[in-house]
């Protein structure tokens, strides 16, 4: 049988071959183990991936893209005056490793198709993942294998190591667009993945941004006009300055991993510039300190601590860093584990994720571009996915997925002290989000002059502060005793949706009102605005002014929400406040809503 395993990177995708029986080998594509994840978009519309499109990046930087996995989420790309859609894009670069996997098998296809990708992906981003790779001509037989699942598969086929049953280890990955931090546990089947973390703001391209801002504090005085067009490019010259810079301070980024210090070549009119390691280090060390501490927050999440785990495994091209090994053993008292080529963990470890247990983790292409599900199972952080199971008949809500069974000598997570009448589960995702869907309920009020369900699943008139007579209803006297007006704000909420507002509340809290035109779409965008966030999560029911549904509460990456949906009609409400601190919870987003939101309050 023959697999090919695709890591597709923001910077470099890497692609591993098991064949005709022989151990898995990475394809050189282009003479090389990793071949660059960019795009260039020629004037006659074809485009060219990797090391072509570097190429050619340097005639016409503007038609250039080096990362456009970073961009999943934007759906087009304007390339030149080329508009391209982002699942092309990423169709392209798999589409080139198809090709060369093709030729070196004498023309023959692969068999099967393993796609990583990150865990915290949810499901509209690896359903882009997916349809670029049908565009790719890649096949139907796709499956999806979560990064750190990959990443502990590969560290359990070093010899000398294993993962057995009961064992857990923690997966460092640093690459160029993100950092991401899971504790994978082995089970019977394969492996599970504990708890996960990240942060969308440090990788490989941020420490080369930083190094670029510590190059022009030392040359910009020579002629800050001349810095400028460098940094803000204006002309084809000044783009193709810039791209050159760029990809020097890359390449002496790269290079203090192996020596003290290099130098950086600038452009005229400035001097070139000597960096050391020690700059380099003293630059990025904030940034690692905050991943070593946000990986020791997630190995707590996951109930355990660094001298219980198995390992500490290092992957992601940036990784490479001397600093990230040094700071993880002073502050955690455990030597992580490397290899001299970390990029290719992930795409060598998809290949020994054993078949039988990648149903627990993933699916195949057709029932996920056919469904909203999710692909990774997180457990028991992460369900996998299973059908609903039928609403309770005491509140009408679906209960919560169950988790699939762990061996008895697997360490449990420990779950923070519970407040009356609310749950808490250990991380959110889009399958966890699912239970705030309120199916097959419909209330029968009084005649109180209180909207009826029936009256509510049309949009009706709003006022000047954006509200229907339904969302008045939900909102109670919030409206009344603070500022508001029509529109969202840093919901999550798409204002598109339906009609829509928003009050500004004390203590820099925002709650933002939506009637959607259906169930739905309410469904739907309570998955959007609360799916992104990781951590705990704290669900409970709630009644008030006539109404009862469900809410959510989840803190993640400094931002804190609160969900609450209404059983049987199209309106919800979303809670937000910025800027929390670490020491935040969802408990706390709660309380505050209780008190001065929930209607009837």
């Amino acid at each position: 049988m023959r697999v090919l395993s695709v890591d597709l990177g923001t910077s470099n995708t890497v692609a591993v071959l098991s064949a005709h029986g022989r151990p898995p080998r990475v394809i050189e594509v282009d003479g090389s183990a990793t071949m660059p994840s960019a795009v260039f978009a020629g004037e006659d519309g074809n485009l060219l991936v990797g090391r072509d499109a570097e190429r050619r990046a340097r005639l016409d930087p503007s038609r250039f893209e080096p990362n456009p996995k970073r961009r999943v989420d934007e759906g087009t790309l304007l390339l030149g005056d080329t508009v391209v859609p982002v699942t092309d894009a990423l169709a392209a670069v798999l589409a080139r490793v198809g090709e060369e996997t093709q030729r070196q098998l004498g023309g023959a296809k692969p068999d099967e198709i393993r796609l990583t990708h990150p865990a915290q992906w949810g499901a509209t981003r690896r359903n882009v993942l997916m349809a670029a790779a049908r565009l790719a001509g890649l096949g139907s037989n796709l499956v999806l294998v979560p990064e750190p699942v990959a990443a502990a598969a590969h560290f359990a086929s070093i010899p000398g190591q294993s993962l057995v049953p009961g064992k857990a280890l923690a997966v460092y990955d640093l690459g160029a667009g993100t950092f991401d931090i899971a504790v994978v546990g082995a089970t019977q089947n394969g492996f599970n993945v504990l708890a996960e973390d990240g942060l969308p703001d440090l990788g490989g391209l941020d420490v080369d941004q930083a190094l670029l801002e510590h190059v022009g504090r030392e040359v910009s005085h020579r002629d800050p006009g001349r810095w400028q067009r460098l940094l803000r490019p204006e002309t084809t010259a000044d783009r193709r300055a810039q791209r050159s810079l760029r990809e020097d301070v890359k390449a002496a980024k790269e290079a203090l991993s192996r020596h003290p210090q290099t130098e950086v070549p600038m452009p005229e009119p400035f001097d070139d510039v000597l960096v050391t390691r020690a700059e380099l280090e003293a630059l990025v060390r904030p940034n690692l300190l905050r991943s070593v501490e946000l990986l020791a927050a997630t190995i707590r999440s996951a109930g355990m601590t660094p001298d219980r785990l198995l390992g500490i495994y290092l992957v992601g091209g940036s990784s490479r860093m001397p600093l990230v090994a040094t700071l993880i053993a002073e502050q955690l008292r455990v030597v992580p584990t490397s290899l001299d080529q970390p990029e290719t963990a992930v795409a060598l470890g998809a290949h020994h994720v054993p078949y039988e247990g990648i149903s627990m983790r993933t699916q195949n292409v057709p029932s996920a571009l056919s469904q909203d599900q999710p692909t990774a199972t997180m457990a028991p952080v992460r369900p996998a996915y299973r059908p609903p199971t039928p609403a309770s008949p005491s509140t009408g809500f679906p209960q919560p997925f169950p988790a699939p069974p762990l061996p008895s000598n697997f360490p449990s997570a420990q779950p923070p002290p519970k407040k009356p009448n609310r749950k808490i589960l250990i991380g959110v995702a889009a399958a966890v989000v699912v239970v705030l869907a309120v199916v097959g309920l419909v209330i029968f009020l009084p005649s109180n002059g209180l909207p009826s369900a029936q009256d509510c699943a049309s949009v009706g008139e709003r006022d000047d502060k954006g509200f229907t007579a339904c969302l008045r209803q939900l909102a109670g006297g919030v409206p009344d005793n603070n500022s508001c007006k029509p529109g969202v704000e840093t919901s999550g909420l798409d204002a598109n949706a339906g009609l829509t507002a928003t009050c500004t509340l004390r203590d820099d809290y925002r709650v933002s009102y939506l009637q959607a035109n259906s169930n739905e779409e309410a469904d739907k965008q309570a998955l959007g605005a609360i799916g992104s966030l990781g951590g705990d999560i704290v669900q409970a029911d709630w009644k008030g002014n006539g109404l009862s549904g469900r809410y959510q509460a989840a803190v993640g990456g400094g931002t804190g929400k609160l969900v609450f949906l209404v059983a049987g009609r199209p309106i919800l409400g979303v809670l937000s406040k910025g800027g929390l601190r670490d020491s935040d919870t969802p408990n706390e987003i709660a309380d505050f809503w209780e008190r001065n939101v929930q209607p009837g309050s």
